[in-house]
């Protein structure tokens, strides 16, 4: 049947997988992680900006990026993906992140207009050309709500992309963020209009589950190309061979870890929860966290890698032991937000980089890898040991 805007919802028979146009999309979004991760080893290893400086301008662009991931998988888990005009949505979206994605490396620099100009002509754009080919449906007041708080941050991202200075720059981008995730996470509520709402029969819990199942592996595999580019590049030598070998195995227990049941129950935790709109918005946060872990994560195996002896630089340790870090904080929201509780092993691993931190100060680089790599196959263990008491759980979400 031809699609028309009466037609712009899910059907029941298209709820639930991704389509080849979605995961085409996410090809976009592997090149922006290179770009983010490339970026970052820059800052470690060059000093050009300065580690903590470099981090916050790389968060930033990273933020960015997420929300027009986030807000684009939002909409096709309620919204028909294969309708014509969400297809050029979709298409649109395409084109702009990866235009984004190319100014990142100078996204705080000479590509700050490009990076800018192009987030708030592709964030009000879509909404804008979707409200007119739909002609306002299947909710006309969904585009007022979105254009209302894009319009409050759109001036802050293009002032900051056009002015000259960079502390004035991260200062007006931090506002727009916080009021992009603002609108995001409460719905993009408006006056008189109030927030989004929509119950579990709206949306395709299964489809919004796997989006963020695929967009976590997507951040595996940037990981494991940061990898091997760097083992590439290398001697070959035999330390050199056993930092290759040590992420591997770190990047495998990363996947196991987000996997072991809750991060495979995620669309029936969306089924059963009384707030679905909350707890899908939640777990899109948690996977944020996640995900931003694995990038900072393969900075490290990069480091730990191209110099694994010799003397630690102390911010070395933000990416070696605060990749896993962010990442084991995130897995335990998700935890929650899947069963209404997090394990102790979840704690216990963040706890033991707490108190390993001093220690690490003095190891070498590869050395402060493999105690990272210990402790998350320690979580990894605990888990098994837990499954095999609890053979099986049905999600419980609190919410």
């Amino acid at each position: 049947m031809r699609n028309t805007p009466d037609r712009l919802l899910r059907s029941e028979a298209s709820r639930q997988r991704a389509t080849f146009l979605e995961l085409f999309l996410d090809l976009v979004f592997v090149f922006a992680l290179t770009r983010i991760s490339a970026r970052l080893i820059a800052d470690f290893t060059d000093g050009q900006r300065g580690v903590y400086a470099g981090l916050g301008q790389a968060l930033l662009l990273f933020l960015a990026l997420w929300a027009v991931w986030s807000v684009t998988v939002w909409s096709t888990s309620w919204l028909d993906p294969d309708a014509p005009i969400v297809q050029t949505v979709i298409v649109m979206t395409l084109v702009g992140a990866m235009t984004m994605a190319v100014a990142v490396p100078h996204g705080f620099g000479a590509r700050a207009s490009l990076f800018a100009i192009t987030l708030v002509t592709l964030q009000i754009g879509r909404v804008v050309f979707f409200h007119v080919a739909g002609h306002g449906r299947p909710d006309p007041h969904q585009s007022i709500r979105i254009l209302f708080w894009f319009g409050l941050s759109a001036p802050l991202w293009v002032v900051g992309g056009l002015v000259d200075d960079g502390t004035v720059r991260g200062s007006l981008w931090t506002f727009a963020v916080l009021i992009d995730y603002t609108g995001l996470f409460l719905g993009w509520p408006t006056p008189r209009l109030g927030a989004q709402r929509l119950g579990v029969q709206m949306i395709a819990a299964e489809h919004l589950a796997e989006r963020y199942q695929q967009f976590l592996l997507i951040a595996l595999g940037e990981a494991i190309f940061v990898i091997g580019l760097a083992f590439s590049g290398s001697e070959f030598h035999i330390d050199q061979t056993g930092g290759f070998v040590l992420a591997l195995a770190s990047t495998v227990l990363l996947w196991r870890i987000y996997f072991h049941v809750a991060g495979g129950m995620l669309g029936t935790a969306v089924d059963h929860s009384r707030n679905p709109a909350r707890l899908a918005t939640d777990m899109a946060f948690a996977h944020m966290v996640m995900i931003a872990g694995i990038v900072l994560t393969g900075v490290g195996f990069e480091l730990f890698i191209a110099e694994p002896l010799g003397h630690l630089p102390a911010t070395w340790l933000i990416a070696i032991f605060g990749g896993p870090v962010l990442f084991l904080a995130g897995r335990s929201a998700l935890e929650y937000q899947v069963f209404g509780r997090v394990s102790r092993s979840r704690l216990a691993g963040l706890l033991a980089f707490g108190l390993l931190i001093p220690a690490a100060l003095h190891l070498q680089p590869l050395t402060a890898g493999a105690v990272a790599a210990v402790v998350l196959l320690g979580v990894a263990s605990a888990d098994a040991r837990r499954s095999r008491r609890h053979p099986s759980e049905t999600p419980t979400p609190p919410y």
